[in-house]
């Protein structure tokens, strides 16, 4: 991952936002640190319920099925706010190739 310091400021639909499904507990730090709302908090789909590991079903559970998905991910600017807010590390920025 880029530092994102030497990343072009002020461009957007470079970069996509990854999120975890077995990792995500719902807990919205990145939609609080997001300058260009990319994330919101949903029900968690039943194909991505359906992937998810044991440990992620239980998770999903005690956070009453609710998640952040990346609903305007191609507006993404690579700040890398919501890898660094997330508690639990469920979010990753990959440069689009």
């Amino acid at each position: 991952m880029t530092d994102p310091d030497t990343r072009e400021r002020g461009t957007t639909g470079g970069w996509t936002p990854v999120i975890d499904r077995n990792r995500c507990e719902g807990k919205a730090a990145c939609v609080a640190v997001c300058p260009k709302n990319v994330f919101a908090i949903e029900r968690l789909r039943d194909d991505d319920r359906a992937a998810l590991g044991l440990l992620g079903k239980l998770k999903a559970w005690v956070h009453g099925g609710q998640q952040a998905y990346a609903v305007r991910a191609d507006q993404c600017h690579g700040c890398n706010q919501c890898v660094y807010a997330c508690p639990e590390r469920a979010i990753t920025v990959t440069a689009k190739s």
